[in-house]
């Protein structure tokens, strides 16, 4: 009998371990900031990477690599086949529900425009881009 509870016992820690690493088991949220590639940005961009840094850097990271405050945009979740540039706005404006990670919920930003929201996009799609995230 013992000999058959402990290969069970291995692959079930294994199957765990794996659901931990690729399912988001634990906490789902980022061990340490994104390491993220800054290219040479058109000058959309760069307005847009000047409110980002105000705006929502706080959480989101200087660079968009994500803070212990909040995810890394410059991750798949957020290219734009996942979350179209609609979902920027809206979140910017209407806040979000906690979805993808457990950060908690993202208020609204009540401190930028729909213009200013246009240039963080160009920002983050930029570095999304660069990073290979499309």
């Amino acid at each position: 009998m013992k000999d058959k509870i402990v290969p069970v016992l291995v692959v079930g820690a294994l199957l765990g371990g794996l659901y931990v690493m690729f399912a988001g088991g634990g906490n789902n949220r980022p061990t340490s900031r994104a390491s993220v590639i800054i290219p040479s940005l058109g000058p959309v961009a760069t307005e847009g990477q000047q409110l980002f840094r105000q705006n929502c850097a706080a959480c989101h990271g200087e660079n968009a690599g994500g803070t212990r405050q909040g995810p890394p945009l410059i991750h798949k979740y957020y290219r734009p086949g996942h979350h179209a540039d609609g979902a920027f706005y809206r979140a910017a404006a209407l806040g979000v529900r906690a979805h993808h990670w457990r950060f908690g919920n993202m208020p609204p930003i009540g401190t930028v425009t729909q213009n200013d929201v246009s240039k963080i996009i160009a920002f983050v799609r930029e570095v999304q881009k660069a990073n290979g995230i499309f």
